[in-house]
């Protein structure tokens, strides 16, 4: 069975373990039609638009 020869330390244990839980922030594309930002490949929650069709009717209020 390995065993380790030397105890890791606490920082290189910490280094190694630091990068696995930074989120990446969520990519955001311009609407065609009103110019405002929404998620990739989904309806534009401002204006109802999807590849310059309305799928979505949104009443202005």
């Amino acid at each position: 069975m390995a065993v380790p020869k030397r105890k890791t330390s606490h920082a290189r244990k910490n280094k190694r373990r630091s990068a696995v839980w930074k989120l990446n922030a969520p990519a955001m594309s311009k609407c065609d039609h009103c110019g405002s930002l929404k998620a990739p490949h989904k309806v534009c929650p401002n204006c109802g638009f999807y590849k310059g069709v309305e799928v979505l009717k949104i009443d202005a209020e």
